[in-house]
């Protein structure tokens, strides 16, 4: 097997190196001036720090994907998510309704789904050096950046814990005194409007500052209608009054702003404070979302109904609220004219069930919104100690709550819906000392890091059809993490280097849960009274106490307490000054936890004193250790024909163990919970390439390939074909620029960037109801830029082939009968103009 994974290994890496058009990034580069003023050199030549140090893109030996300030803008991108499109083996994706306002980051097959803050994502989210610890904070808007660096591959001993598949690292522009700035506006399909700002100036000799800002409307895509007055001859009742008429909102719609104010001191000529403080508000409606399936009967266990329909019998959950048929289902329903039926919806967020003594706490309705609000402040300190010795220290403190609503059916039958509440805080210090000596032969870092962070979770938990309505939390995670770390590179030769790295953790974190009724009482104080031989039909049916079957889960407090070295050995050799080639061995991983969802607390007993084959409710308040990743790696970087061909590739195998999946099916009881769910071999190749074939034509693209195959999976019953969420087998990506210049000298610029991906798993059980089908996406802008670059005019359309896609898919199929999905944006058009002053 060894010998068949290498010789795979060893046909990757002529496959990668054969394709010299085919895709990846490096800015575009003439002998003319480029539109956005930059030259062949400067175009060519980013400059990036992912070692700690400033190196050019084409010296550092890491598979790493850099894009500048132009490069952002002449692809029309202002979120983070958009980045992925041109990154190889990457995977950034908007968290779907049940996520609130996040990021799904995977890299490599690697990465995290769940925003609760008892799971750590596996991909590093870092602004100006500072760590972004969760998922919740991280879908950040393209704010007035110098460039955006993605790293690939395990980042252990430089970037730490949790950046086991890769980091992705924002660098903002800094304050330069020169004055000057910009002002431009956008208007677009579904009333975007869109307004960014920035303004740099001295206000001493050595103070300067810099202020930028932004703004972002769009109205939702997914139109809500009430099901009752676009189906009058239906069983199902209005919520709304005809006057009013059948729409009742949408979904997606999003409405966005943002501050920055950034200082810059130079203190003496050997100290630089660079100070900063950010604000973020969001008042968005609920994630875009629509039903795809339904199959419920929707009752209680003794036939009560969920929703009663106008002749009082139950409202089945069926095909009549899946608005357009998919492979998943034939709709059965009826849309009303002049409605695209792919973006229709007839969620109301509303439980208008008649009170029992099980269930006494209805109605309950959640809100049409994901609200956000966070700030945080970061200085940053550089002191050059000697001509061979520098430190640099970053301060961080970063705070935020955000509040979002899901309603989990899609449809006026209420199988479950959920107002969330999440509050963070997060402080962060690291040091670093760099430094060479022997006349730079040798180069260091060694530096120490420190994290404190606590987060609460608070939720109305309102699941019909687990019979639970309950408050969760507010369960509190505080969390510290401390680091050292050393990374040196010893150069044998001009040509010839040596790096070696290596980082020791400690890592701690508790988690408290809280389980309560709805008036805040306590379930309990006994167990469900089926249980004591009562005659209910269930644990959830009339005749128990609300709630009962949380007994044992308010006040516990779990903990996981580990630590853990990574290290990174590495040698590359410029062949040529064309030609740059590197290997290393490097290790990382991602930190471990404690099940934040436990069906069943302590008393519920351990599933191990059970006698064999017998189910049984088993306690599932359980840490999980963290996941580990050693990766082998080699690479190739070039710049050939006078750099009018630029070819990056690389090739790398995992071994890739004790993978934390969340499980949604357990042996003998329901679950919804983190677990070592075993070991893999993941190997792929990646190439990236930049192509200038005649002054004013720029052709970039990107291809990667990923091979994921479970080599164990312990008990948790995954079969060894499944592979993780989020992690496709190829990605790649095409782009074209062509820009012409006037008589005027002013330039007009034409681009297209197209990518695919193919289909992938939303779920850690991977299955038909959870398969996002692949996808090719194209977006074309044209531009025109005055001579003295103080006017741009754009225009652009975004999917330009107007394809119906989902970003993600949320498979309930077996728990409660439904499946939802996440679509994207139909093709849409915007038009921009930019006053450089």
């Amino acid at each position: 097997m060894k010998n068949l994974t290498m010789a795979r290994l060893l046909a990757s890496t002529g496959l990668a190196l054969a394709v010299p058009i085919t895709p990846v990034f490096a800015q575009a580069a003439s002998d003319q001036p480029a539109a956005d003023g930059t030259s062949k050199d400067d175009a060519s030549e980013i400059i990036v720090t992912a070692q700690f140090r400033a190196q050019k893109l084409q010296d550092t030996p890491l598979a790493i994907t850099a894009v500048n300030a132009a490069t952002l803008e002449a692809r029309g991108h202002t979120d983070i998510s958009q980045i992925a499109a041109q990154a190889p083996n990457v995977v950034l994706r908007a968290q779907p309704q049940s996520g609130g306002i996040g990021l799904i980051a995977f890299i490599r097959g690697i990465g995290q789904t769940d925003f609760n803050y008892a799971l750590e994502p596996g991909v590093g989210i870092y602004v100006d050096d500072v760590y972004i610890p969760t998922l919740s904070s991280s879908l950040l808007d393209l704010m007035d950046l110098e460039r955006v660096e993605v790293l690939r591959g395990p980042q252990g001993t430089l970037a730490g814990r949790n950046s086991i598949g890769g980091s992705i690292k924002l660098f903002s522009k800094k304050p330069t005194g020169e004055g000057g700035g910009s002002l431009q506006a956008t208007y677009g399909a579904y009333n975007r409007l869109d307004v960014r700002g920035m303004a740099d100036f001295k206000i001493t000799n050595n103070l300067f500052a810099r202020i930028s800002g932004a703004t972002k409307s769009q109205d939702g895509f997914i139109t809500l209608l009430d099901y009752g007055l676009a189906n009058p001859n239906s069983n199902v009742r209005a919520n709304t009054n005809a006057g009013d008429g059948i729409e009742r909102g949408t979904l997606g719609g999003r409405s966005f702003s943002a501050g920055r104010v950034a200082l810059r001191w130079e203190a003496t000529p050997d100290i630089e404070v660079n100070l900063a403080g950010d604000y973020t508000r969001e008042r968005n409606e609920a994630g875009a979302q629509v039903l795809l399936y339904a199959n419920s009967p929707a009752t209680t266990p003794e036939g009560i109904p969920w929703l009663a329909g106008k002749n009082g019998a139950a409202v089945p959950f069926n095909c009549n609220f899946v608005p357009t048929t998919t492979r998943f289902q034939a709709s059965c329903g009826t849309v009303p004219a002049g409605y695209d039926s792919r973006f229709i919806n007839y969620a109301n967020f509303l439980d208008a069930r008649t009170p029992t003594t099980q269930a006494p706490f209805k109605p309950f309705a959640a809100q049409n919104r994901q609200n956000f609000d966070g700030w945080g402040l970061t200085g940053n300190v550089t002191a050059k100690l000697a001509h061979n010795l520098s430190a640099t220290w970053i301060s961080s403190f970063r705070r935020y709550k955000m509040q979002f609503a899901f309603d989990q059916d899609g449809s006026p039958v209420p199988v479950a819906q959920l107002e969330n509440t999440l509050r963070h805080r997060a402080w962060s210090q690291e040091l670093r000392l760099n430094g060479s000596f022997l006349d730079k032969r040798i180069e260091y870092t060694v530096g120490g890091f420190y994290f404190d962070g606590n987060g609460t979770y608070n939720a109305r938990v309102d699941l019909n059809y687990a019979g639970l309505d309950f408050i969760h939390g507010p369960d509190s995670t505080p969390a510290t993490s401390k680091a050292v770390f050393f990374n040196g590179t010893f150069h044998v030769t001009d040509a010839w280097g040596f790096t070696g790295g290596i980082r020791h953790t400690w890592d701690q974190k508790d988690y408290t849960y809280f389980r309560r009724n709805p008036d805040l009482t306590v379930p309990g104080p006994g167990p469900c009274q089926f249980f004591l031989g009562a005659p209910t039909a269930g644990p959830t049916g009339v005749g128990n106490s609300p709630n009962c079957l949380l007994l044992g889960l308010n006040n516990v407090t779990a903990q996981f307490k580990g630590q853990r070295t990574d290290w990174r050995i590495e040698t590359d050799y410029r062949i040529s000054p064309e030609v740059f080639a590197y290997a290393s061995v490097a290790t990382g991983f991602k930190a471990g936890g404690v099940n934040p969802r436990p069906f069943f607390g302590p008393s519920a007993g351990e599933c191990s004193a059970l006698p064999p084959g017998v189910a049984a409710p088993c306690n599932q308040v359980k840490p999980f250790n963290p996941e580990t990743l050693t990766t082998y790696e080699a690479g190739i970087k070039t710049d050939l024909f006078d750099r009018r061909l630029r070819l990056n590739a690389s090739v790398f195998f995992n071994k890739y163990d004790n993978i934390i999946l969340t499980l949604s099916r357990c042996p003998g009881a329901p679950c919804l919970r983190p677990a070592n769910a075993g070991k893999a071999d993941v190997w792929g190749f990646e190439a990236e390439t930049t192509i200038r074939p005649v002054d004013g034509l720029t052709l970039d693209g990107s291809v990667s390939y990923l091979n994921f195959q479970f080599t164990d999976t312990g008990t948790t019953g995954l079969p060894l074909t499944n592979r993780t969420p989020y992690t496709p087998e190829w990605n790649w990506s095409v782009g074209a620029q062509y820009d012409y210049t006037l008589s005027s000298q002013a330039v007009v610029s034409a681009r297209f960037d197209g990518a695919y991906q193919s289909s992938v798993f939303s779920d850690a059980f991977n299955a038909p109801t959870n398969l996002v089908d692949g996808r090719f996406l194209g977006n074309v802008r044209l531009s025109y830029t005055s001579a003295d670059k103080g006017w741009q005019i754009a225009g652009e359309v975004q999917n330009v082939f107007n394809k119906y896609y989902f970003q993600t898919i949320e498979d309930g199929a077996i728990p409660f009968g439904a499946i939802t999905g996440q679509p994207g944006l139909p093709r849409t058009w915007a038009l921009t103009v930019k006053r450089t002053f």
